[in-house]
């Protein structure tokens, strides 16, 4: 069943982690610990593709499988006697000889030949390599702790009472990183809104946009509402926060989150465009923005491992170039004195630096602020410069980037 899930997977229709809960409903008489084996094995064929294909000498399902386990997540092939057939062994036998020494860097780095030459053109092959394997393993779940009723002490303390191993997270001041993945939506601290799962690099953009009491803040990309949430929790219930999207179902999806929370002071904008004439109304009076703007998403690749196949060189040039639309839109919003933060889950200096020089070029009234600064003057002791950027196999996080901007007075 695990090959049949990587055989729907591996045509790449959609995002992997919706195929295969569409996967999961279809085959409802599977247990919690074959659905947990059908993604642990599967998800392991996405992340290693590259090498597994060239470990199996094939790029069949079950052979890629095979790879996976062996090579991955550490079978034995005594252990794996039992389901074996006579092509499996001859699998298992060329699985085991092959060696990765010899391999081109792309294929060792599991990554498409022009993402790899990208990121050695930035950043160097040795880092390249050192990204690439921090993206190798699955990402830890982590919480956020609703400050707004609640502190990060006791959550942990309940968490702990109740045999879940946690800890705090080294730098957002909410986060508590649990061991393994436990069902923590069913858990009261879930149910009843005093924690949110949300990565950790994701929770930390909330204090680059820094909201204060009574403002007006807006959350240009809201989606589903994770980072509108966590700015809600800053700012206690006061004030009002926009969270705006051109996806209806998505912001949709926000309101039981909130009611949750206990959150009363979030107004969602389902947007037409770049031009919503709701959002033109806002034009000056806003004093945070946040874009979180759509993007390659190759910093989650340790949970969306699917992404670095589905993309290209050309998909990403016509991101850019929306991210650029957007963060103009955005800005439109933003009143004298206000702050903008533009933020990616990229990896890519094409969506990040390049986007953030360019409207710095283009928008005279706005002058960079120091993300190091803001971060410091909130006691969060995460090293940044002008931008932030967060890396998975540095931070152990999900990768980020951020850079942060002042309209003149």
């Amino acid at each position: 069943m695990a090959a049949e899930a990587l055989a729907v997977l591996l045509r790449l229709s959609g995002p992997a982690d919706e195929i295969l809960s569409r996967y999961f409903r279809a085959h409802r008489s599977l247990g919690r610990r074959d659905r947990a084996f059908i993604a642990e094995s599967t998800f392991a064929v996405l992340r290693r593709r590259r090498s597994l294909e060239h470990a199996a000498g094939s790029g069949e399902p079950r052979a890629l499988l095979l790879a996976a386990l062996l090579r991955v997540l550490g079978l034995s092939g005594r252990a794996l006697e039992g389901v074996l057939g006579a092509s499996d062994r001859e699998a298992v036998a060329r699985i085991r000889a092959a060696r990765a020494e010899d391999l081109p860097p792309a294929v060792r780095a599991d990554l498409p030949d022009w993402l790899w030459q990208a990121l050695v053109t930035e950043r160097g092959e040795k880092e390249a390599f050192a990204i690439a394997q921090g993206m190798f393993n699955a990402a830890p779940l982590d919480l956020r702790v609703n400050l707004a009723r609640t502190d990060r002490d006791a959550a942990l303390a309940r968490l702990v009472a109740d045999q879940l191993a946690a800890a705090p997270t080294p730098f957002s001041p909410a986060g508590l990183r649990l061991q393994g993945k436990p069902a923590i939506n069913r858990h009261p601290l879930y149910t009843e809104g005093l924690v949110e799962v949300q990565d950790e690099g994701s929770q930390v953009l909330a204090w680059l946009v820094a909201p204060r009491r009574g403002e007006m803040v807006a959350d240009y990309c809201a989606g589903a509402g994770g980072k509108t949430l966590a700015l809600a929790m800053l700012m206690r219930g006061t004030g009002r926060i926009y969270a705006m999207d051109i996806s209806a179902p998505r912001l949709a999806a926000l309101a039981p989150r909130a009611a949750r929370a206990g959150v009363t002071n979030v107004h969602t904008i389902a947007l037409s465009g770049e031009n919503d004439p709701r959002a033109k109304r806002l034009a000056g009076k806003i004093d945070r923005v946040l874009v979180d703007a759509p993007c390659s998403g190759f910093g989650t690749l340790r949970r969306n491992p699917d992404f670095k196949w589905r993309q290209s060189a050309e998909t990403i040039k016509e991101l850019a170039a929306k991210q650029r639309r957007i963060l103009a839109a955005a800005s439109r919003l933003v009143k004298p004195g206000g702050r903008l933060v533009y933020a990616t889950c990229s990896i890519l200096r094409a969506e990040n630096d390049a986007v953030a020089d360019d409207f710095l070029g283009a928008h005279a009234d706005f002058r960079p602020l120091s993300c190091a600064e803001i971060l410091r003057a909130q006691r969060i002791g995460l090293e940044a410069g002008e931008r932030l950027q967060l890396w998975p196999h540095v931070h152990h996080t999900d990768g980020f980037f951020a850079a942060a901007f002042e309209r003149a007075a």
